[in-house]
């Protein structure tokens, strides 16, 4: 078999033409084989963005929920103090400096007994 010379960058490589088969099919394979990772790589990373997309979407539903069932309890409570009329509301005290036990019944809502006179 006749051998070629080839010369890149300075450099010279003798080779027949069975030799210069395999190192295409080398070449070839290895291109194959990066095509491959780039390809899996962007399925992988399809996959976690489609995750993360449904696991947002699951996080603002619960968000919603929770939000409704606040607003409900809101109307519920409301209602409650408007059907109760023995209960109202304390203004808390203007100096909060002095918040000690004895006075945190200011932040609490008081119940007027009036069944006692």
């Amino acid at each position: 078999m006749s051998e070629v010379t080839y010369s890149a960058f300075g450099y010279s490589v003798s080779a027949n033409h069975l030799e210069m088969f395999v190192a295409g099919a080398v070449v070839a394979a290895l291109l194959l084989l990066g095509i491959a990772m780039i390809n899996s790589g962007w399925k992988r990373a399809s996959v976690r963005r489609r995750r993360l997309r449904e696991v947002r979407h699951e996080a603002d539903d619960r968000v919603a929920k929770l939000e409704e069932e606040k607003r409900a309890l809101q109307r519920k409570l409301e209602e409650e103090h408007t059907s109760r009329p023995d209960v109202q509301p304390v203004q808390p005290a203007a100096d909060h400096a002095d918040h000690t036990p004895a006075h945190a019944a200011t932040d609490r809502l008081v119940h007027r007994d009036t069944t006692r006179a």
